[in-house]
């Protein structure tokens, strides 16, 4: 049964590569529908109620038990890498790779238990901490792409040196230490615990790994032990990265198995199959304990449909709270604050993807249940390009709608705000009038002042809150003009067109 395992590193090789190649992108030269990828995980699924894929995966797990950790999820291949790369480090040490290890049930059910409980009372603060799917995108958003980056450059700036421009230097995404804090972290967890007992990160600190778990105990095939060929040489022990099988018993613990085939490729004896689970020559202790298990599963399952159903994200935490000074600006598509927050993982695909990077991961913008959360932040010569829409058709979980260039342009992200007492033209007595040049909308405009001095105005049905005119103000550190966000992203009134030039040119103007 050697080949099961070839097709299942074939298949988690052609789900890896896509999802990690899109999002440490750096060119953006990529297609955005590759984003299809992302949507098939398990939690964007059911975040955007993706009724058909979900039962795609429900049909999985219930053949094949936790293929879904072996083959599709990104944060279980990079486990598997990070434990296959560490043999190579262990060659000369003569000790058993894998042993049996019993399962921690009180840490992993408790963990899943406190997660959903979490969720019922109104905070996607744990989903969005241990979702695998956004773990990963944040370890490769925050440490791989960086990595990438620094990397063309450096080969650009050797090649320049030879004259030779095929590479060009790439502008390093802004620094975010919570950000960059959160993705290390789990980043070497994850290496740790994966170097020294393969999967245990999956089957105890994952509450999707302990949820599939409990599907894979009534799943159809499953891996079981042949005790009439079994001579318990602990090969098949030796191998498995779950450390669910126990030679001495003759057990396999379904929960824990994440249906690698490893074990069939290391018998040697046929002692151990991957083979159909319900016979009906079983005795009935054995009926009695998947009846167990699926009561568990169902009991589980609807704890977590309720949980779904019954989220409100006011209720625990108070994400509506400010705890900065000002509103985050959600990025299109969000459409308001509590179905942004209920539905944002923190993947941060569409940090990666914006092209002016004017989307940065939040701190306390959103509270502490909306920790990594992207929010639009605007610096100099930054804000969200006015015939931009990429973050919103490349959300796998719905947090950001998809949304037309027509609508898009007429989208309130926010409201700009005008403080004369610190306008150049109040303070200094100065022409300027920077940010109603650089307004798509018209909605900054200038007035009379006084003299031959004119003074922005807001006319705020027209603003969309790209902040095009907070980035180009020239008042350090406060600028005169900001961005204040909304909690419900509303649409603006269309710009009037500009008005018909019908003077006569006789000749230049200059």
């Amino acid at each position: 049964m050697k080949f099961l395992k070839n097709i299942r590193v074939i298949l988690s090789v052609l789900f890896f590569l896509p999802i990690f190649v899109f999002f440490i992108d750096f060119t953006g030269k990529l297609p955005l529908n590759m984003h299809q990828f992302l949507s098939i995980q398990l939690i964007p699924a059911i975040l955007s109620l993706n009724v058909i894929l979900l039962g795609i995966l429900l049909v999985l797990g219930l053949f094949f038990g936790r293929i879904y950790c072996s083959v599709i999820c990104p944060l279980g291949v990079l486990q598997d890498v990070l434990s296959w790369k560490s043999k190579f480090f262990r060659k000369k040490r003569k000790k058993i790779r894998y042993d049996y290890s019993p399962p921690q049930n009180i840490i992993r059910y408790s963990i899943l238990a406190l997660t959903l409980i979490v969720f019922l009372f109104g905070s996607s603060f744990l989903i969005v901490l241990l979702d695998p799917y956004s773990t990963f995108g944040r370890i490769a958003s925050q440490l791989f792409r960086p990595l990438a980056i620094w990397g063309n450059n450096g080969i650009a700036y050797a090649l320049s040196g030879m004259g030779n421009y095929t590479f060009y230097k790439v502008e390093q995404v802004s620094f975010v230490p919570l950000a960059f804090g959160v993705a290390i972290f789990f980043f070497f967890l994850i290496t740790q615990m994966s170097w020294l007992r393969g999967r245990s990160y999956c089957n105890t600190i994952c509450p999707v790994g302990t949820t599939l778990g409990l599907l894979s105990k009534i799943s159809i095939f499953h891996i079981s032990i042949d005790e009439s060929n079994c001579t318990s040489c602990k090969a098949c022990e030796k191998q498995c990265k779950s450390q669910c099988i126990d030679s001495a018993t003759m057990k396999v613990d379904d929960s824990r198995c994440v249906t690698c085939f490893n074990c069939l490729s290391a018998c040697k004896k046929g002692g151990i199959k991957y083979n159909f689970r319900y016979k009906r020559t079983q005795s009935q202790p054995v009926q009695q304990t998947v009846n167990n298990s699926r009561r568990t599963f169902l009991l589980t399952s609807g704890v977590a449909l309720a949980s779904v159903a019954l989220a409100s994200t006011d209720k625990l935490t108070g994400k509506t709270d400010t705890i900065l000074s000002r509103k985050p600006i959600m990025p299109p598509g969000a459409g308001s604050l509590n179905h942004f927050n209920d539905h944002c993982t923190a993947c941060q695909l569409c940090v990666t993807k914006c092209p002016e990077q004017v989307l940065k991961p939040a701190f306390l913008q959103y509270g502490i249940s909306g920790i990594t959360q992207p929010h639009l932040s605007f610096s100099t010569h930054v804000f969200c390009t006015y015939d931009c829409n990429i973050c919103s058709n490349v959300c796998p979980t719905g947090a950001l709608q998809p949304l037309p260039m027509a609508e898009k342009k007429l989208t309130q992200l926010g409201v700009a705000n005008f403080r004369r007492n610190k306008c150049v033209v109040f303070t200094d007595e100065k022409d300027c009038g920077a940010c109603s040049e650089h307004c798509p909308t018209q909605a900054v405009h200038m007035i009379h002042y006084k003299g031959g001095l004119t003074i922005p105005e807001v006319t705020e049905d027209l603003c969309i809150g790209c902040g095009a005119c907070e980035s180009i103000c020239p008042v350090r550190p406060f600028q005169a003009i900001y961005v204040e966000g909304t909690t419900k992203q509303l649409k603006a009134r269309k710009p009037s067109e500009a008005k018909k030039f019908n003077k006569k040119i006789n000749d230049f103007g200059f």
